[in-house]
């Protein structure tokens, strides 16, 4: 039965947080360096997945955390950037960061305020209401989040990280045990479009992860590179704003409109992909990174029920130009000329291209380094994702440089180790929990010794040795 309203439901919530003891009595010792105050945890991103982190974190009465996000509030994450769809691509009973708790779940959140009909009658939830509802479980758990700070880098401090971030402009140094890299999905790597089309003049050309200007391409000619779902959201954008003609360039022969993603998220899957063998995460992963993945009829409708849009397949780019102010993409099925270009091409796995990974990226263990497929199933993409440990932490590539064992990769990364554990909603129940539990292990490991001296010199009675038949 639906709580009928907001206030209502929010005095539930606080309620549900008291049965469950959270987050009551913080175990961890407190450490200072140089002076100040260090963290336990330090979440670098507040989106979706770092507010998931930091649930499970608080929940296992470690709050001596920290997530930093250089958005302000309420634009964390991709939703109110360029995530440019009109609803979530997941079901709408979809549960992420509640810790399990119905009356901290979208669903609850949106009955509370539009009524059970208005659910039942909900197709997938708007993107919008999606951000918003993370904005009130952040408050709702007492999340620590500053915002308009970046995370810009990280280096060894003894057995501590130093953590540099940027406030509004000023630089400053935090130090902490342990770091979680949850700024999304390109974390791991950068956005990427084919060199030709990056050479054209930047007036001329964005990939779909920039600030587009949409309301400046009406009555425009645009050419949309890539097949996927970004670049179907993107085109669909561009002629809602009035562009005179968008041609969608897929180098396949057709479509993708199989999404493997779908069949796999089940607990089985979500779970516990990251634990069988090394042969077989290569061989399912490298599937999956090969294949292209769809997106829903929404998604197809949005752009094809336009009569000014167009699909060329087989349509590759083997070149680009500008010409007399316009852009010619050269492809096997001809030239395509646009006044804009917009690349939906993703992005690439890559450490070494991260300014705040620069003192990382050499020391991590890759798949390439960590495993040798067969002939048959080598893939160079899949050979540079990070090979992760089993709380989805960096490894060591064996030189000494074991500090990146207290660095934690909850994006697009770990795809290769755990499936889309890191950049996914419906695995958020799955992986956050994993990465939460493994900071909790190892704090308690670390701190061993201070944890044997409170047990050995614990020495409060819990009675004062008086019969309770005399006690006046």
């Amino acid at each position: 039965m639906s709580i009928h309203t907001l206030p209502s439901l929010e005095a539930a919530v606080r309620r549900d947080l008291v049965l469950i003891g959270y987050p009551t009595g913080d175990w961890v010792p407190s450490r200072t360096h140089k002076g100040q105050p260090v963290l336990d945890v330090l979440i670098a991103g507040g989106g979706q997945g770092g507010i998931a982190i930091a649930a499970n974190l608080m929940r296992e009465r470690v709050a001596n955390i920290l997530i930093v996000d250089e958005s302000s509030a309420g634009k964390e994450g991709i939703w109110r950037r360029f995530a440019r769809m009109k609803t979530l691509r997941t079901a709408k009973n979809v549960s992420g960061p509640d810790l399990g708790i119905p009356n901290l779940t979208f669903q609850a959140w949106y009955e509370a305020q539009f009524g059970a009909g208005a659910f039942e009658a909900l197709g997938k939830i708007d993107k919008g209401d999606w951000q918003d509802y993370l904005g009130w479980v952040s408050r709702m758990l007492g999340l620590p989040i500053r915002n308009n700070t970046r995370f810009a880098g990280v280096a060894p401090e003894g057995d501590l990280l130093a953590a540099t971030l940027v406030e509004d402009g000023v630089e400053r140094t935090v130090y902490t045990r342990k770091l979680v890299l949850a700024m999304g999905i390109e974390t791991s790597g950068k956005w990427w479009m084919p060199k030709e089309v990056e050479a054209l003049p930047i007036q001329m050309r964005a990939h779909t992860a920039d600030d587009i200007d949409f309301a400046a391409l009406a009555g425009r000619k645009i050419a949309v590179i890539g097949a996927g779902a970004s670049a179907f959201d993107n085109a669909a954008a561009a002629l809602e704003a009035g562009a005179a003609h968008v041609t969608l360039l897929c180098r396949r022969p057709e479509v993708q409109s199989v999404q493997p993603y779908k069949i796999i998220a089940h607990p089985g899957f979500l779970g516990h992909f990251g634990a069988l063998p090394d042969a077989e995460r290569w061989r399912i992963a490298s599937h999956l990174l090969t294949i292209r993945e769809a997106f829903p009829k929404e998604t197809w409708d949005r752009a094809t029920r336009h009569v000014n849009f167009e699909i060329l397949t087989g349509a590759g780019v083997t070149g680009a130009r500008e010409e007399n102010g316009q852009a010619i993409i050269t492809t096997p099925r001809g030239d395509v000329h646009a006044d804009f270009v917009i690349a939906g091409t993703g992005f690439d796995i890559d450490l070494m291209c991260r300014p705040e990974l620069a003192q990382v990226a050499e020391h991590v263990t890759t798949w390439g380094d960590a495993f040798q497929p067969p002939a048959e199933q080598q893939n160079s993409r899949m050979s540079k994702f990070p090979y992760l440990d089993p709380h989805m932490a960096f490894l060591p590539k064996g030189d000494g440089a074991e500090w990146i064992r207290n660095i934690y990769c909850f994006n697009f990364g770990s795809t290769a180790s755990f499936g889309p554990a890191g950049s996914s909603i419906s695995a958020m129940k799955f992986a956050a929990p994993r990465v939460a539990s493994g900071i909790v292990r190892d704090l308690f490991a670390a701190d061993i010794d201070a944890h044997a001296d409170i047990l050995m010199n614990y020495d409060t009675p819990e009675f004062d040795g008086v019969f309770a038949r005399d006690r006046k």
